[in-house]
């Protein structure tokens, strides 16, 4: 019986050991999407204690206490940090076989040293441990980023934040290179329109135009476009639920804005224009300054509206859609293709029963000019696990080019979240390693560790065009 967590977890064949532990272990980290906060990156943050830089904000660990019966006052709520995170090692014997339980010991053994098992029993002797190692210097933000190899950073803003953090880190000399990602969802919110005029202030304020014409919004949101650019940014993110295949006119655009700017709420038709007009807008600029662009489809969020009156959005209460996408994603990326207009860009969805669409539809638009010009992403938020991404790999495999896949991101808030590129890497690795001992594949190391390290690390370096580091 193998041991847990031991140095060839997740590899069960000779070769899959050789090609994580000789080719992909060491190599450094490009997290080209995750939400880290800025700020705790420019001030070098110095966390109090486990539970700051483990349960603050992370919606996962969250979701698992409320299923086991925690009482929010130890999740969101006023119970102190001890005993929010007495009610986590609670909860971790109950996360067998979801990932949860993996990452949590990844976490404890690869930054701390730990190779205890949480629960009850340990918790307190592992609080005290980790928050000892907490109070030191390597322990601040910078020297955890650098403890995991991590090279790139590419955060997510909204247009209308100050940047001023990513200013203060462009001033340091860090080892790690820290860039915003232009992320305009609150832009399409057009849905409520109280909350979207008080954006609208502050997209204002950020760029000292009034906005009170359609016009002047995206006079605005361009010039946001060219602050980014300015700043290092050359990614721009999209959460949505899915495209829409509507057509509109500038007629309509103008009268929709000025709907809305007057606190009357739009119709379902009118937010897809809206919204359309809009992500077709961003897409230009994003080709003309040669960005890449994201999108994240099929999210259903903020399902329990009694929660989410209470704790407001992003703290656990998404699931996965089941939102029709080819048609009018195909629409979308053929209206820019056809004008030679279309930007590399990566697709993720987050629906399982998308797999082999998107494994698919990434083929109609990679035209040779750029090898993977269109990217399937990596297994996103319910399927980052082990099965969900084994899944995702296989069907990239089996309709495109693993070969050319740019690879993992933590999709995080959390500095200790850099082992999920070890779990990945390691899966890789173990995949790979199969097929050869299976003679489905050649047994030549030199050309598979390439692949691998392709996948793993350089492909990303290349497809973002970071090759000054």
């Amino acid at each position: 019986m193998k041991k847990f967590l031991d140095q060839d977890f997740l590899l069960d064949t000779k070769t899959g050991k050789r090609l994580f532990h000789e080719y992909a272990a060491e190599l450094p980290i490009i997290d080209y999407h995750c939400h880290l906060p800025v700020q705790e990156i420019a001030e070098n943050h110095r966390f109090e204690n486990l539970t700051e830089i483990w349960l603050l904000g992370d919606h996962y660990k969250w979701r698992a206490m409320r299923i086991n019966g925690v009482d929010e006052s130890y999740i969101t709520g006023e119970k102190n940090d001890w005993e929010k995170f007495l009610k986590w090692s609670e909860t971790v014997p109950y996360t067998l076989r979801n990932p949860l339980y993996h990452w949590t010991h990844l976490e404890l053994q690869r930054y701390f040293g730990v190779d205890k098992i949480l629960h009850a029993g340990t918790a307190k002797e592992i609080y005290e441990y980790c928050n000892q190692k907490l109070q030191t210097s390597e322990f601040r933000v910078q020297a955890l980023l650098k403890k995991m190899k991590v090279e790139v950073i590419c955060t997510t803003d909204d247009p209308a934040d100050s940047l001023e953090y990513h200013r203060q880190i462009e001033s340091q000399s860090l080892h790690v290179k820290v860039l915003p990602a232009f992320r305009p969802d609150k832009a399409l919110a057009i849905g409520d329109p109280s909350i979207f005029k008080n954006w609208i202030e502050k997209l204002g304020s950020a760029t000292n135009i009034s906005i009170t014409s359609f016009q002047f919004l995206l006079d605005a949101l361009k010039s946001r476009h060219d602050y980014f650019h300015a700043l290092g940014c050359r990614l721009s993110d999209h959460g949505l639920e899915k495209f829409y295949e509507v057509e509109w006119n500038d007629a309509e655009l103008k009268s929709i804005f000025e709907k809305v700017l007057s606190g009357k709420k739009p119709d379902r038709l009118e937010i897809e224009k809206f919204q359309s007009a809009l992500l077709l807008q961003f897409a230009e600029w994003d080709f003309e300054k040669n960005w890449v662009h994201q999108f994240h489809l099929g999210a259903l969020r903020n399902n329990n509206s009694r929660m989410l009156s209470g704790l407001g959005p992003d703290t656990g209460w998404d699931s996965i859609g089941d939102f029709p996408q080819a048609r009018a994603l195909s629409a979308f990326l053929n209206s820019l293709d056809k004008n030679n207009r279309l930007a590399k860009t990566i697709l993720y969805n987050n629906n399982p029963a998308d797999n082999e669409m998107m494994a698919t539809m990434i083929g109609n638009f990679n035209d040779g000019s750029v090898q993977g010009k269109v990217q399937w992403g990596s297994a996103w938020w319910f399927m980052d696990q082990k099965e969900g991404m084994t899944n995702q790999l296989n069907a990239l495999s089996n309709m495109a080019l693993i070969s050319r896949f740019v690879g993992m991101i933590t999709d995080s808030r959390s500095f200790l979240s850099y082992p999920r590129h070890e779990y990945f890497r390691r899966i890789i690795c173990g995949l790979f390693g199969q097929e050869i001992e299976r003679g489905e594949l050649p047994h030549d190391m030199n050309w598979t560790g390439k692949i691998i390290k392709d996948i793993c690390y350089f492909n990303a370096k290349h497809f973002f065009d970071w090759n000054d580091k």
